[in-house]
């Protein structure tokens, strides 16, 4: 498994990375994905929903479960990954690239900070 240190993390198993222009980019975890199992739906926010921080902003659906999407960040959606229609396994085989799910315009960047960096994730995952 897999915690990339250039990247913010969730309690709930999402991944945040600060882009070009004011953007986030949001995924769910290798951990995530992998307790998942295979994915096979993913449920993403249209371009110009607004999502609150730490609010249901989606679904993904595995060959296990259901599990909702929680916004790391509050802000408007400016980007979805619309290959994730067709190709949901991408969020398993490639969970931190071309499994990424959606792009939110950050409202305060300053809540980044705010995220757990990978050391702190790890050991939440570390924790019994």
């Amino acid at each position: 498994m897999t915690t990339p240190d250039h990247l913010r993390y969730t309690r709930e198993h999402e991944w945040a990375l600060a882009t070009a222009g004011g953007a986030v980019r949001v995924g769910i975890t290798d951990y995530a994905q992998e307790s998942l199992g295979d994915i096979v739906f993913v449920s993403l926010p249209e371009v110009g929903t607004r999502v609150e921080v730490g609010q249901t902003m989606g679904e993904v659906e595995s060959t296990k479960s259901v599990s909702d999407l929680y916004a790391p960040v509050t802000g408007t959606v400016t980007a979805r990954n619309e290959t994730l229609d067709a190709q949901p396994e991408l969020v398993n085989s490639d969970p931190y690239g071309e499994g990424w799910m959606i792009e939110i315009g950050i409202d305060d960047p300053a809540v980044l900070e705010s995220l757990l960096n990978a050391v702190a994730y790890q050991g939440m995952l570390d924790t019994p």
